[in-house]
């Protein structure tokens, strides 16, 4: 992609951490479409869960063949691929007029989604090693003040009246943008040969099964965290979602200072208690005492799981099982898979005995966590 000899160069960590903030940007800029796209076609709500599954059916399909595809062309040239197919696709959205369309293009987004998430994850992991430091928790919380700009950004311009299909256009234009600024710096190793896929396997298995885990904590208290609110404690609508609020805003800050903290602390001692203090939130969370105290135990949660997965990413990158570019799309995709199964399994959890119960599952699952990310950790090396 060529680049405007007008425009700033930025060095490499600045590059990676926007390129970590576009991807953050660009999928949270569909949040703010979804009532428009759902009266725009007449779509119930359980016909609009059913075509949101095409979003992450194209995003499970792109992950486990992005790290095949990173090792032939390198992950400067997937990242324009991925960002770019995301600047186009997303305007389409917003135009569509039936669910059959709109589940096509929702696919498609998902597999630019797809391959921009992993490559980005493989560059993260790249500067690193080329820095000589613990860097993927900061790169993470980069990722999530990018979420909150793009929610951001197209609920102004919606709010300023701006059509939605011409608001997800300019978030386009800002999503390419960003994207030629960061090129430059983005890395472009290469592997020779190898296969387009390859089955997780020893400590990469056991790291994607730990990722399955907080990612299906955090897609649950997404999904379920307001409900806990309303039915356990009885809160009016309007202050269902401070669950969620904390949680999120605890996490970013979790991962901004993570960096730190790891230099600090270790890896080791980080992954045996963030896990803890996660679990230990979803017990205060369904505590019945008071609202604000299961909203504090959110915040915990968000504390507690915000620098488990960019630490166990960056062991993924140092495991010498696999190569760093399979071995990480493999476990991104059993976890990446937890946000898919999770909260459907805590509501038939729920519904079998009681949600405060299905959560208390999810603390005695991230509790292992805690027990055995630390022993991978001296697996991986």
């Amino acid at each position: 992609m060529a680049r405007s000899s007008f425009l700033p160069r930025l060095g490499l960590l600045p590059a990676t951490r926007l390129s970590f903030t576009t991807s953050g940007y660009a999928i949270s800029a569909w949040a703010p479409l979804i009532p428009h796209v759902k009266e725009q076609i007449g779509l119930s709500a359980g016909e609009l869960g059913l075509t949101l599954l095409a979003f992450g059916a194209g995003s499970m399909v792109m992950m486990p063949l992005a790290g095949g595809l990173i090792g032939r062309f390198g992950c400067r040239r997937l990242i324009e691929i991925g960002g770019v197919g995301i600047a186009v696709i997303l305007p389409c959205l917003g135009l569509m007029r039936s669910a059959v369309l709109l589940g096509a293009a929702l696919f498609c987004f998902g597999l630019a989604m797809g391959l921009l998430s992993s490559a980005r994850n493989i560059h993260g992991i790249a500067t690193e090693r080329a820095l000589g430091r613990r860097l993927m928790s900061g790169f993470h919380g980069f990722y999530s003040v990018g979420c909150v700009l793009g929610a951001g950004t197209m609920s102004i311009l919606m709010g300023l009246g701006v059509p939605p299909p011409a608001a997800a256009a300019v978030v386009g234009a800002i999503i390419i943008l960003a994207i030629i600024l960061s090129a430059p710096q983005i890395t472009d190793e290469r592997t020779a040969s190898g296969p387009a896929y390859a089955p997780p396997r020893g400590v990469v298995l056991v790291i994607g099964l730990l990722c399955f885990v907080v990612f299906m904590a955090e897609g649950s208290v997404l999904d379920w965290s307001a409900l806990l609110l309303t039915g356990h404690f009885r809160l009016d609508g309007a202050r269902a979602g401070l669950g969620y609020v904390a949680f999120a805003t605890m996490m970013t800050i979790g991962r901004l200072t993570g960096d730190r903290l790891v230099r600090r602390l270790g890896d080791r001692m980080m992954l045996t208690w963030s896990p803890a203090l996660a679990a230990v939130g979803f017990v205060v969370a369904t505590l019945p005492v008071h609202w604000t105290l299961a909203v504090a135990g959110f915040a915990m949660v968000g504390a507690g799981a915000a620098n488990i997965v960019p630490l166990l990413y960056s062991a993924v990158g140092r495991q010498t099982v696999m190569p760093a570019n399979l071995a990480l799309t493999a476990a991104g995709s059993i976890g990446f898979a937890g946000i898919l199964i999770g909260p459907a399994a805590i509501g038939f959890i729920a519904q079998a005995t009681s949600l405060a119960a299905a959560f208390l599952v999810l603390a005695a699952m991230v509790a292992v966590v805690s027990r055995i990310a630390p022993t991978v950790l001296k697996s991986a090396g």
